[in-house]
């Protein structure tokens, strides 16, 4: 199925995202209108300062705009319309249907592993499906890891609990920033597989910023921006393909 033909999952439209004002101002979206299919892989790539970031962290309801709209939509292709919400209601709609991976893992010091990858569960007032969180943590290499805090823990093994805090709950859309970033080699290549996975298997849906074209490759999609804006796409992108488009974008 092509992106052109997948609903949506998120959508912006016109999104504009201003830093500071006058002089100093930084336009870090210009403008920007662009769909992330549902139950499909999409990375969002540029060049350092072109926004990908910044795209993301709005896209997910984590940073206000400027001005445009940022809408998710469920199953049956309603929308809720994210930055028309109010900040509790927002915090609610995150909790349920989004999920977070970040490279500063994000991990809270005084619980352990198990207890940080369930947090966003009990959270909402659910709990693990029994199968999905032994697929996550066998999948992921953490059975002999739950334990421990992070404190313990390699910075490969936190980021691998909390790229398993993002996917146990299963939630509508995973946003996630430069997740192998300070992974090694083989722990980023188990946790690419997983998103591709969730995604093929389970239907979900995988929205990541990355600057590794081999990262991209796992993606179904590459949306690419330069200068607060959308230059074009990649559809089943692979090193190569990614590598020379970004080569035209100076990345």
């Amino acid at each position: 199925m092509s992106a052109a033909t997948t609903r949506p999952a998120v959508a912006v439209s016109n999104l504009v995202k201003v830093y500071g004002s006058g002089e100093t101002a930084v336009r870090a979206l210009d403008g920007v209108s662009v769909s992330f299919g549902a139950q499909r892989f999409t990375a969002i790539m540029g060049p350092s300062g072109s926004g990908k970031s910044t795209l993301m962290h709005c896209a997910a309801g984590l940073d206000t705009v400027t001005s445009g709209s940022v809408a998710l939509f469920d199953a049956e292709g309603t929308p809720v319309t994210l930055t028309a919400l109010r900040d509790r209601e927002l915090t609610r709609l995150r909790r349920h249907r989004i999920g977070f991976l970040f490279q500063s893992f994000n991990l809270l010091p005084t619980l352990t592993a198990a207890q940080n990858i369930a947090l966003p569960l009990e959270l909402a007032g659910r709990r693990p499906e029994p199968e999905w969180w032994r697929t996550v943590i066998d999948v992921l290499g953490l059975a002999d890891r739950l334990h421990h805090t992070p404190a313990r823990l390699s910075g490969g093994q936190q980021q691998r609990v909390a790229c398993a805090r993002a996917l146990v709950a299963r939630p509508d859309v995973v946003f996630a920033d430069e997740p192998t970033g300070n992974l090694d080699s083989k722990t980023g290549q188990q946790v690419l597989e997983l998103l591709r996975r969730s995604v093929r298997e389970l239907g979900q849906t995988v929205v990541m910023v990355t600057h590794d074209p081999v990262a991209a490759s796992y993606a179904d999609r590459v949306v690419l921006l330069a200068d607060g804006r959308e230059v074009g796409e990649i559809a089943d992108p692979t090193p190569e393909s990614v590598l020379d488009r970004l080569k035209h974008l100076g990345a």
